[in-house]
Formats: structure tokens, sequence, C-alpha cells
């Protein structure tokens, strides 16, 4: 039964949650590994913020932050989604799940293998399907958005953000130099073009286009320059800065569609 499926996701931005989101109405457990500090953008729809805000909900589902194997236990017990700060992953050898996706999206792999349990699955470019994982997911717009790759490795990381409604590069907003980056505005604002929307070691970010605030970094965080630090949204629909996104969807298709195509070929018990 898919609720004997313990699933380890390490990461637990925007993309990942939607992973969550979607193994979790199947009925898996889920348990979400995070740094000390993320440094995830669109905070208001990433499971990584209950490092910052102790317990997050979002569209039905719960994430509470926890620090020990016994609190994940009990998080689990209770339907709810249990967020450990664990940088390098170690829960995977003392739980030892059934399934463990590397959602990090660093467009390479920092350190996942194809033996640390029995299904292992990568989202988008750095891995390769048959090597280190057992399957990767297209993570990157277009066509194949979504597809499990059984063999190979998703396309390449362009380095330019996909269009929404005809703008790529100018939507993204990125840090001016080195320091403490501090947000001027909150997620669901409005914003103009030219308008300061958070500022680093005081000097100003501003938003390129105008739209809706979507994504903006958490304060109090260290950042380099051309660091991303927020996202402006050109629909202007506020309500899209707080539901899972189209993509983090079609990602978490292909993830549940790669773990029951890998537990029915291979005839595995769920548990």
């Amino acid at each position: 039964m898919l609720e004997d499926i313990l699933v380890v996701i390490k990461g637990g931005g925007d993309l990942a949650t939607g992973v969550v989101h979607r193994l979790h109405r199947a009925g898996m457990q889920i348990v979400v590994t995070e740094l000390a500090q993320p440094t995830v953008i669109r905070r208001a729809v990433a499971l990584a913020s209950a490092v910052y805000e102790g317990q997050v909900e979002l569209e039905g589902l719960v994430a509470r932050l926890v620090e020990s194997d016994q609190e994940i236990c009990a998080v689990l017990a209770e339907g709810q989604v249990p967020v450990v700060v664990d940088p390098r992953a170690e829960v995977i050898s003392r739980l030892h799940p059934m399934v463990v996706v590397d959602a990090i999206m660093a467009k390479r792999n920092t350190g996942t293998r194809i033996i640390v349990a029995p299904i292992v699955i990568g989202l988008g470019p750095g891995f390769t399907a048959g090597v280190d994982v057992h399957a990767v997911i297209e993570t990157n717009r277009g066509h194949n958005l979504g597809r499990v790759i059984l063999s190979g490795s998703a396309e390449p990381h362009t380095g330019v953000p996909g269009p929404t409604a005809g703008f790529t590069v100018e939507r993204v907003l990125r840090a001016p130099c080195d320091g403490t980056f501090t947000g001027e505005r909150r997620i669901g604002d409005p914003v103009e073009a030219g308008e300061v929307v958070a500022s680093v070691a005081g000097e100003p970010v501003m938003a390129k286009i105008s739209g809706v605030l979507r994504g903006l970094l958490a304060d109090g965080l260290l950042v380099k320059p051309g660091m991303k630090v927020g996202d402006v949204d050109p629909r202007g629909v506020r309500e899209h800065c707080f539901t899972i996104s189209d993509k983090a969807r079609a990602i978490g298709g292909g993830v549940l569609e790669a773990i029951l195509y890998l537990l029915e070929i291979r005839r595995w018990p769920a548990k």
C-alpha cells in the first residue's frame, strides 16, 4: 500500500513542495531535509519556510520543523510532513526510506547515489538515470516538462529563466553586491518597474518590470553579487503567489509516475 512507502526528499523549495504535495495526497509518508538557512525565493509555497517559521500550511498540507527521529515519527503519525535541518541528509541512513528524491535543484549532483534507497530519483540536470539515480524528471519548461527519464539525463541548464508572459531574465531580482538582504515589500504585493522592493547592505534592489512580487528571499541572509533574491510575476495575479505552480505540479506528477512505475516493473513490495 502507498501509505507504507516512506520518501525522503532532499530540499524543500517550491518545486520540491509540488512533489511533496502530490506524493502526500497519494498517501505516501514524506520527510523533507533542508539547510539551516534555506535560500528559497518562493517562500509562500515552499515547505523550506518551516525552518524559519516552525510550521507552514499550504493547500491542506501541514509541515513542521523537527529536531529528532522521534519527532519525525510523531509528525508522520499525525499525517503531516516533518522538515529536518539535515544538509547531508543523514536521516536517510537511519530511516531507510523506500524512495529518495533529490530536489535540491543545484543543477548538479551534490552527493546523491543510486545505492542510498531502492528507488532514487533526481530532478533536472546533473543526474544520469541508471548511473547515479534510477530515474530523472525533466524540469525544463516545454514539451518534456515532467517527463520520466529512465536512461540518460534531463535537458541541460540554459541559465535563462523560463518565459512568463514573454519575460525571462527581466522578472528575476538579483543582489547588487555582497551583504545582508532586507525585503522592503512583501510577497504578493503589486510592484511597478523601477520600484525598490529590497536592499542589500543599503544598496537598492529594483523591479525591472511591473507585476506582482511572487518571491523574495528571507530577511537577514547574506548574499553575493548576482545572487537571485526575488521574482516578479508580470501576470499580476496575486493568488499565484500562494498556490503550487503548474510547473511544480507537473514535476510532482512525474515523480509519482516514476515511483509507481519502478515499483511495478521490479515487483517490489511497498514495505
